[in-house]
């Protein structure tokens, strides 16, 4: 039985002051699958995916038209919390950004504010992210150490328990592993591909071997377009569009 849609696109424009992103994009991208954004620089895969919690609001000027239904609300209705709406669409950024404090109040820091008092609860929300972001045997013996300690893929991995602490239902990624090395890399392909089973998540990979090997489904960007979106085996293997093939064989991009 195919999962039911987290996400409906619909005939969604985002406008920069008069520059248009995205034009008149529809996708739908179904619960618990990876689902991968592709495409060449300025293709529309960031703005794409920074729109599903409303992130492209914080660039001044910015119009949107069209729909975003998520389990089929609109989340650009009036009645719409974004601060709620990003609870719920966690992001997690490019360059992994620690909090100056320790590896356990970094996780902590998003339950704290949300009101859990409970010592008890907050070790277990803890210890959960951090199993799931497939970090917690690294730091378990070393929780009260600053987190800017880490290593970079240990830093990356950090952020993706932070947003997970918040229990959230979708997870959003922009290129979270273009600046690590191959062995952390590979810790959080295999950790995404676990977390799927729990959560949604749509990320920009940092190339096209990744989208291969960890994706469901994909979406090509170019020129603010989705040229072609369906499986990874259709895109990779048999795409409807030349431009596609063009992209996934690395005749250009």
């Amino acid at each position: 039985m195919a999962s039911q849609p987290k996400f409906e696109v619909k005939q969604l424009s985002v406008y920069f002051r008069h520059e248009a992103a995205l034009q008149k994009v529809d996708l739908t991208i179904p619960s618990n699958t990876i689902y991968s954004l592709i495409g060449p620089a300025m293709g529309g895969r960031t703005t794409m995916l920074r729109s599903l919690n409303r992130m492209t609001e914080l660039v001044p000027k910015t119009r949107v038209e069209g729909e975003i239904l998520l389990d089929g609300k609109n989340i650009y209705a009036a009645d719409v919390s974004v601060p709620a709406l990003r609870r719920r669409v966690g992001m997690v950024f490019e360059l992994p950004t620690p909090l100056p404090m320790t590896i356990f109040d970094n996780v902590a820091y998003g339950a704290r504010l949300t009101g859990i008092k409970s010592t008890s609860t907050i070790h277990q929300i803890v210890e959960e992210a951090l199993t799931m972001a497939v970090l917690w045997d690294e730091v378990k013996d070393r929780l009260h150490t600053p987190a800017g300690r880490l290593s970079g893929g240990q830093q990356q991995r950090l952020c993706i328990a932070r947003v997970l602490a918040l229990k959230p239902e979708v997870i959003l990624l922009d290129q979270p592993c273009s600046g690590l090395d191959p062995i952390s890399t590979a810790k959080i392909e295999d950790s995404l591909i676990t977390l799927k089973e729990q959560f949604t998540i749509v990320i920009a990979p940092h190339n096209v071997q990744q989208a291969g090997r960890i994706s469901d489904r994909v979406a090509f960007f170019l020129s603010g377009k989705v040229v072609e979106e369906g499986s990874v085996t259709h895109i990779f293997t048999s795409p409807n569009d030349q431009r596609t093939a063009d992209y996934v064989t690395g005749r250009f991009g």
